[in-house]
């Protein structure tokens, strides 16, 4: 082959790839197959990033993308040019050397864990077939290849993405877990390969011909697109259903085989595994600006000192000294200019960087184990996915939340229900609704007519419920009662009117029990699945009633036609004497109580959804019982009829553009192909038939009080869902499922053809009943709601709900207040939506509400409220602005109907448009867009599986650990943070300024009065530790102060009353830096101007000065003094003396002539030495010192102004109870106000210290704020 051919030959491997997989057994003979299952990447994993012989390059090469480290590297290398030397050579290289150093050690230990995970895994066995052998072998999962054949057992883990060919069911039913993949404990239902291969026969590998063509890899875990073609050019279609995912486990299942579709880096599975979340908080951003500010600091110092030695150079004259008097003044000033980049390095914080990663690291292991995030009865606590973005949690402006699962339980109790246009209020139901007490037994609870026995209905691992949650009403107890009784009413004629409400309502629980992917199990047996038929000989009646002619006749108290007109007609069906086995019926339905309590207690019911299993308990709370579940086939009890065997024909699973679910039956009364349907109440009600003309008054009666029901059930706060139906004819249905089957084989817009036939069964449906379903709030919601608003922050409930249920539950959770107007945006086109929010615009500005008295309690607020549709239109650009305006002067909006994706746009639009800090949470897979396009993204780990915890950036288990997540530790975080920022720029800028000031006394030549070797170690290891410590522990407001007053987040978020991180605080701690380098700078030089000292003896005092100086400006700044703060304090300056003492002792040679021998010591040994520091100490602090007393004083005017003494007082701000353990502080300095009543006569200062409550740097003319220090006790960080 010559090199030409090779070529094209890889070109056309590549193109095909590209395009589809083809894949075939491994043993497969054809060379064309076996070429491009070669192609395709074997299951060995590798998360490592490094191996031994790249770790080097490729490590220095990611550390050198950091614009710092390539900084220090080029000024290391800089002072090895001898006309620019500043230091040593070995001295310059030491900063760079232990930053990069320091973050490969870390890299290392992280990349070997993964290494040793990765071995863990590539060395699991599983069975593959081997073809010489003619067995399945025992085989490491690093050497299983696309086209093998796996034999897996219950209870082991899926090495690689397979193709299912056989299972042990009889039916082809294999059940996963899915929990290591999306954290979701129910089981799925996965299906063998139609048309394959009878079940019940072992599977022969050796027999298996077919050619499998399937998409490529992707990270898309509910869709696989592809077919299956046999020897005999048959396809059949694949879909996700017949796939076997990896880090799944099997369940239930006693034996399944299946083919090797993807493998290693292909699988679903690892294509999911993108890692933590990174994302740059906003803090950063800021950072980099300020670090840019530094650079034109350090460029202005060196300019000025290049231009100020050139000036020295042309006017020095007969110098005493040696001078280079050969080179020009400007070449000697360029050369200075670069001496003085190496001089002033520490002036950009190289530390500063690894600094901020451990103080996150800090803060995200005490937001962990912070017990109040803790969840007892889930046994969970908070996760932090993202490492770098805790700061931004004390910066959110906008919140936007879902609804279910959110505010609420998600744990659905079925409440209210409408069947044939009449209402049945199930008044019992949810009124006494509660969590059951782990020590709590349920007993069986009796009903009307004392058969209705539930007993206990388990819902493992997912949803779990009681059986008493559901009270069935005695009005459709009765007329169920009846469905035993058909044969006797079609005798005597007196109910045949009544026939069509009897089909109704039978259908109606029929399609709750049906229309869903419920896995029914057991205690005692893994899964229930029909294993015989059943005759119709108990049928017969029944059939022949729904079959007959219709008539309808109105109750007594006029709620619509009615099965049976009083009590008295059920009395007298139930004496009566009748044959045919009917009494014997009535019988089952009312007597055997123990054994049918017996049998249903066991049923294990596990729903993908809560809503799911809502329904089918209460179906089974009317006897409408799910029994068992195949492929093909249900198996559902009705009552008083025994089981029914329901031959399944299809399911067209929920998705959120359709809204709607359906199954497609074939009936076993009357042998008729059925579709039933369940979903939203605003699609089913658009695809409800037209009737025929003698029916059409009937009909319209039954859509009309439906409609009234379903307002009605909006109104109080339930969940709607309308169920329906459908009878197709036999041609009909067969001319669509040829359509569905090549839809379903098709690889291309494989979706948009699903879509088309499932929307192409789903029309004229008979509309049967609607649901109410309740779902109450979590705990603590409202006062979570509330407390939020008060710290300034904006929320929003983005809901797929009815707009009259989120209103409901707005209202419920105190979102919408009493006093607030409603306003409404449901539109009908674009033209009527562009009108509608000019309009609205104008009624809020004649309301005239200011945007800061949107969060007050007592002023008059608009609420806008707008439904999906309107929505649509409002997010096209041209009403972008006008929807925007609308909103922000709004105190919150509710966006009702509203799909995932208008979700993600209204967060962008929010975010990208008002440029502020953004939050989403959810609790579900519609919530994932927003939660990722926000900010910060909050999962909420809750009954809808796991997909928005893996999604987000925080994960939590409830919606009120939101007000500590954010008003103590979100402030916290950014108030730390941005401390530690701003203490590390100023130490920073104060020592170099020393070194710049050195200049105008040494002809700007770039020579240092400090040792170099303590220049370097001054900013890597005598300083380094105490700003980390600093930002990790301090705090300047107590966290029940935090929680209690909520306008404290908002006062430290605007720059009006608390500026941390504004810019004017920047400018001011750079220019406090440079009067506190000049007061240590000036004082040692004129008390000692006129003696004969040397550079390095005047250089000693102020080194010392300025450690001193730099370690109590950080206690000055501190809220929060702890035993650890002092501490690291006492070792840093131990660290200075217990180097430089025996260094200038020993180290006779070392760096010489910048360490002279004894220097420090004689200094040390002298009194004056100790007058000088304490001098520069107590000058270059004194500012400081005031500032933050004058500051503390304003700050606390500003954020309670208004509040008398008493008044704040009586609010219960206290410091006590903190939560985390780490030390007894010394002191607390912040706005501490106490939690004990005071009377008006009494001395509130005097209180104050017998609670051991202090105030300083506060208003000493009012008696309130002249408590002394003093410490508190069982205060703690």
């Amino acid at each position: 082959m010559s090199v030409w051919e090779w070529l094209c030959w890889r070109r056309s491997d590549r193109e095909h790839l590209k395009k589809k997989r083809t894949v075939g057994p491994s043993f497969t003979e054809d060379e064309e197959l076996k070429h491009k299952l070669g192609l395709y990447k074997n299951n060995k994993i590798r998360t490592t990033k490094y191996s031994l012989l790249s770790f080097l390059p490729k490590n220095l090469f990611e550390q050198l993308h950091r614009l710092a480290n390539i900084y220090f590297l080029f000024l290391a290398a800089l002072n090895f040019v001898p006309v620019v030397e500043a230091f040593q050579q070995e001295v310059s290289v030491i900063p760079i050397l232990l930053v990069l150093s320091a973050t490969a050690l870390k890299d290392i230990f992280e990349d070997f864990r993964r290494f040793k995970s990765d071995r863990v895994i590539n060395k699991l066995l599983c069975r593959v077939y081997c073809r010489k052998q003619r067995s399945y072998t025992d085989r490491r999962w690093k050497d299983v290849r696309v086209g093998d054949f796996v034999r897996l057992s219950c209870n082991e883990i899926i090495p690689a993405d397979l193709l299912l060919l056989y299972s042990s069911d009889q039916h082809g039913v294999c059940y996963i877990e899915t929990a290591n993949l999306d954290g979701e404990t129910n089981l799925k239902q996965r299906q063998v390969v139609p048309d394959l291969c009878p079940q019940g026969v072992d599977f022969t590998p050796e027999n298996f011909h077919s050619r499998i063509e399937c998409e490529n890899p992707n990270n898309d875990l509910s869709r696989f697109r592809g077919y299956i073609e046999n020897s005999s050019k048959a396809r059949v279609g694949l879909h996700s259903s017949n796939l076997l995912l990896r880090s799944c486990t099997v369940r239930n299942t006693e034996t399944v085989v299946g083919i090797v579709v993807y493998a290693g880096h292909e699988t679903k599975a690892m294509m999911n595994n993108s890692g933590p979340r990174y994302k740059r908080s906003q803090l950063e951003r800021r950072l980099n600006t300020d670090v840019l500010w530094c650079v034109f600091i350090l460029l202005a110092m060196c300019l000025t000192a290049s231009i100020g030695h050139g000036i020295w150079m042309k006017n020095l004259q007969e110098p005493v000294y040696q001078v280079d008097t050969e080179t020009s003044p400007a070449l000697a000033g360029f050369y200075v200019f670069w001496t003085m980049i190496i001089v002033l390095q520490v002036l950009i914080p190289i530390s500063l960087y690894v600094s901020i990663e451990i103080v996150k690291l800090g803060q995200i292991y005490f937001i962990h184990n912070d017990l109040d995030l803790y969840n007892d009865q889930l046994d969970s606590r908070i996760q932090c996915r993202a490492l770098n973005i805790t700061e931004d949690l004390g910066q959110v402006q906008y919140l936007f939340s879902d609804k279910t699962g959110t505010l609420t339980e998600n744990k659905m109790v079925f409440r209210r229900c409408s069947i044939y246009g009449i209402e049945y209020p199930h008044q019992e139901n949810g009124e006494n609704w509660r969590e059951p007490e782990p020590s709590q037994s349920v007993t069986p609870l009796e009903v009307w007519m004392g058969s209705w026995i539930t007993g206990v209905l388990r819902l493992e691992p997912s949803f779990v419920f009681q059986a008493k949650d559901v009270v069935p009403d005695p009005d459709l107890v009765r007329k169920l009662s009846c469905l035993c009784l058909s044969a006797l009413s079609l005798g005597d004629g007196s109910s045949v009117a009544s026939s069509l409400e009897l089909t109704f309502i039978t259908d109606f629980f029929l399609a709750l029990a049906i229309c869903n992917s419920v896995v029914v199990s057991s205690h005692s047996q893994p899964r229930h699945v029909v294993s015989r038929p059943t005759g119709l000989g108990l049928f017969r009646d029944l059939d022949l009633m729904l079959s007959s002619p219709s008539g309808f006749c109105s109750t007594r108290d006029g709620r619509g036609p009615s099965l049976v007109e009083d009590q008295e007609a059920v009395e007298d069906f139930s004496e009566e004497k009748t044959g045919d086995g009917c009494m014997q019926d009535v019988e089952d339905l009312n007597g055997n109580v123990e054994s049918e309590q017996d049998g249903d207690d066991e049923l294990l019911y596990e729903a993908e959804s809560p809503d799911e299993a809502a329904l089918v308990h209460a179906a089974r709370a009317y006897r409408c019982t799910l029994r068992g579940r195949s492929a093909q086939t249900l198996m559902v009890d009705l009552p008083g009829l025994g089981p029914l065997v329901v031959q399944l024909l299809h399911i067209l699973p929920f998705d959120s553009n359709r809204k709607r679910m359906s199954v497609v039956v074939r009936h076993p009364l009357t042998g008729q192909v059925v579709v039933y349907t369940k979903g939203a109440d605003s699609v089913l009600m658009d695809l409800a038939e037209t009737p025929r003309e003698q029916a059409r008054e009937v009909y319209d009666h039954i859509r009309e009080q439906t409609q009234k029901h379903l307002d009605a059930y909006a109104r109080d706060g339930l969940r709607t869902l309308c169920i329906a139906k459908k009878v197709l004819e036999e041609e009909e249905y067969d001319l669509w499922l040829k359509r569905q089957l090549l839809a379903e084989s098709s690889i291309e817009n494989r979706e948009e053809l699903l879509m088309e036939s499932a929307q192409r069964l789903e029309t004229d449906l008979t509309l049967l009943g609607c649901t109410g379903i309740v779902d109450r709030l979590q705990e603590d919601v409202p006062e979570t709601i509330e407390a939020l608003q008060q710290a300034g922050i904006r929320v929003w409930v983005l809901t797929g709900d009815k707009q009259e249920t989120a209103v409901n539950i707005t209202n419920a959770c105190k979102l919408l207040r009493s006093n607030d107007q409603l306003l409404t945006a449901n539109c009908g086109s674009k033209d009527a939506c562009a009108a509608l929010l000019e309009e609205l615009i104008l009624e809020v500005q004649r309301g005239g509400t200011s945007t800061r008295e949107l969060s007050s309690s007592s002023t008059v607020g608009f609420v806008l409220v707008i439904d999906g549709r309107t929505l649509d239109w409002a997010l096209q650009e041209e009403l972008k602005g006008s929807f925007l305006e609308l909103s922000c002067k709004c105190r919150a909006v509710i966006c009702c109907r509203s799909t995932p994706l208008q979700k993600s746009k209204v967060v962008q639009l929010i975010r990208d448009q008002l440029g502020v800090m953004t939050l989403a949470v959810g609790d579900g897979a519609n919530d994932v867009s927003m939660i990722q396009v926000a900010d910060v993204g909050i999962g909420i780990s809750g009954q809808e599986g796991m997909q928005a915890v893996m999604s987000s950036d925080f994960a939590i288990s409830r919606f009120k650990h939101l007000q500590k997540l954010l008003l103590v530790h979100g402030h916290w975080c950014y108030h730390r943070l941005a401390n530690m920022i701003l203490y590390f720029i100023y130490k920073n800028v104060m020592y170099v300024n020393l070194l710049f000031c050195y200049q105008f006394f040494c002809g700007f030549s770039g020579s240092v009065m400090i040792n170099s070797w303590v220049l370097i170690f001054f900013n890597l290891i005598f300083t380094s530790v105490p700003p980390i410590i600093y930002g990790i522990l301090d705090r300047d407001t107590p966290s029940d102060a935090l929680m209690k007053r909520p306008e404290l987040y908002r006062a430290a978020r605007t720059t009006q009353v608390s500026p941390v991180y504004a810019p004017s605080t920047f400018w001011i701690n750079v220019l406090d830096a440079f009067y506190q380098s000049l007061a240590c700078f000036f004082v040692p030089y004129f008390a000692l101007e006129g003696s004969d000292v040397g550079d390095m003896s005047f250089g000693s005092p102020v080194n010392t000065s300025a450690l001193f100086i730099i370690l109590l400006h950080q206690i000055i700044e501190s809220k929060t003094l702890t035993w650890i703060h002092v501490l690291v304090l006492v070792l840093s300056a131990a660290s200075y003396f217990l180097f430089t003492l025996p260094f200038s002792a020993f180290c006779v040679i070392c760096s010489h002539p910048t360490n002279l021998f004894g220097v420090e010591l004689l200094e040390m040994s002298q009194p004056l030495f100790y007058i000088i520091c304490v001098l520069s100490v107590v000058t270059a602090l004194l500012p400081r010192y005031t500032h933050t007393h004058t500051h503390t004083e304003w700050l606390t005017e500003g954020c309670f102004q208004g509040y008398s003494p008493i008044q704040l007082s009586a609010n219960n701000l206290a410091l006590h109870n903190m939560e985390a353990h780490v030390s007894q502080p010394f002191f607390f300095r912040g706005v501490l106000l106490s939690d004990v009543e005071h009377n008006s006569s009494e001395d509130e200062s005097t209180l104050l210290q017998e609670n051991g409550f202090f105030l300083p740097h506060l208003n000493h003319n009012n008696p309130y704020f002249a408590a002394e220090p003093k410490p508190r006790q069982q205060c703690s960080l």
